[in-house]
């Protein structure tokens, strides 16, 4: 039973629509700029850096939060993933948005930061070597996605944490759906940081 509300109450973390909540204390929606997502890389174009930072934090805290105090409370690597889980899923299916949400990239982080921080380290690697090569974040992202299971493997994580690297990738390219679309017509926007400010002002 209290596993369950563990669950639950990830999930409900995970919902909670940090860049809405940023860009209201900004006077903005992120829903209605750029492509509409509500993660750092779209808050920053309406908001500038410092609403990104905002974002991105906030993202990241609502997946470390629950993983954190289920491990501290001494649960097994079974519960602890299914917490992981449910708080991406939260991220990515806010229940606060009508089951619409981010792309659950930060909130990937926040999770992964409180399992194992060595494996967000070479899924950062994979992140800033595409990112310097290409400029274009959803592309550094999907690296950083597709690179997390082999770095789970590799590390000799618990199978528990394997299956949640596996299907929080799943997720994640799934979401990225559209963006794929846009790289393979040779569209997607690469980051052009001084455009935040333009946009801000």
């Amino acid at each position: 039973m209290i596993e369950a509300l563990l669950i639950l109450a990830a999930y409900l973390i995970g919902s909670i629509p940090t860049g809405v909540i940023v860009g209201r204390l900004r006077g903005f929606d992120p829903r209605s700029v750029g492509s509409g997502n509500i993660g750092a890389s779209n808050v920053v174009r309406a908001g500038g850096a410092t609403a990104a930072v905002m974002t991105l934090v906030g993202d990241a805290l609502k997946g470390a939060i629950p993983v954190i105090v289920t491990r501290a409370a001494g649960y097994p690597p079974a519960t602890i993933a299914w917490v992981g889980l449910a708080a991406f899923i939260g991220g990515i299916c806010s229940v606060f948005l009508g089951f619409r949400g981010g792309k659950g990239i930060a909130c990937a982080l926040g999770i992964w930061l409180a399992i194992s921080p060595t494996v967000i380290l070479i899924a950062l690697a994979a992140f800033a070597v595409t990112v310097a090569i290409s400029r274009i974040t959803s592309l550094a992202s999907m690296s950083a996605a597709i690179v997390l299971p082999p770095a789970v493997a590799i590390l000799g994580l618990p199978r528990h944490y394997l299956l949640l690297a596996i299907l929080m990738s799943a997720l994640a390219l799934f979401r990225h759906r559209e963006n794929i679309m846009r790289l393979s017509r040779g569209e997607e926007p690469k980051f052009q940081l001084k455009r935040s400010a333009s946009a801000a002002s």
